[in-house]
């Protein structure tokens, strides 16, 4: 087996045991490093998109830094936010996570289960005429979902609310991994700012999840492994399938 230290672009995860088990069983190092932070865009940053907020009556949230940053853009703006406005959440726990912000049960509050498919039927028939400002990152794009908004004939715009700073890796040796695990395509970004020269070399990568391959591809880094697939849809689940197939 040719893997022996793995580097995973990602905070340390609050439950580690299946990591723990990765370790005992093939012996393996693991490091957690993540190689960007996301922070919200600054009022001027924002300003620059040309949108006003209080042009519309429903907001949709894939994640708390979406909330989190819409919430400090209307502070900096001084936009009061409506106490009519609808907030259309991708699962629960994006939803419940608005308790931060607002009075959860004097709000109209509605999430999927974390598809687009989802999120459009808690939209309907009763709340297709709303104003949708959909907010996203400068790495995701939401073309899922508004592709499906768009056969709906629905009203929206999107908006880009939080941005991806690379981390400082400089003091990690990334020629140390054998194998490297990345999850977006500001991974990729934070790589070559802080090592414009880097070279692949013997390092293989695992990506997981769509939106890194094209990233990687651009870079022309080559990819060993691709996950999640329906057999492994964790990251410990496809590490643990590639190293017993490479014992």
């Amino acid at each position: 087996m040719d893997i022996r230290k793995i580097l995973i672009s990602q905070q340390k995860p609050l439950n580690e045991t299946p990591f723990a088990e990765l370790k005992k069983k093939f012996g393996v190092e693991l490091d957690f490093k993540p190689f960007f932070l996301v922070e919200p865009l600054s009022s001027i940053e924002f300003r620059a998109q040309r949108v006003n907020i209080l042009d519309y009556t429903a907001i949709v949230f894939s994640s708390r830094h979406a909330i989190d940053a819409f919430f400090s853009i209307c502070d900096e703006l001084r936009v009061k936010v409506p106490e009519t406005m609808k907030y259309f959440c991708t699962t629960e726990a994006v939803a419940m996570y608005l308790q931060k912000h607002i009075v959860y049960r004097k709000r109209k509050i509605f999430y999927g289960t974390g598809t687009p498919d989802s999120l459009l039927s808690q939209i309907g028939t009763k709340n297709k005429d709303e104003k949708f400002l959909v907010t996203q990152s400068e790495t995701s794009n939401s073309v899922v979902l508004t592709s499906l908004m768009d056969a709906q004939k629905l009203n929206y715009k999107t908006a880009v609310f939080v941005k991806s700073v690379p981390q400082d890796l400089k003091e990690t040796k990334l020629s140390d991994y054998d194998l490297i695990v990345v999850y977006n395509p500001a991974d990729v970004v934070s790589i070559f700012e802080n090592f414009p020269d880097f070279k692949q070399g013997n390092i293989k990568f695992m990506t997981y999840g769509k939106n890194v391959i094209k990233a990687m591809e651009d870079a022309g880094l080559s990819i060993e492994i691709k996950a999640p697939t329906p057999e492994t849809p964790s990251v410990a689940s496809s590490i643990e399938r590639y190293l017993l197939s490479h014992k």
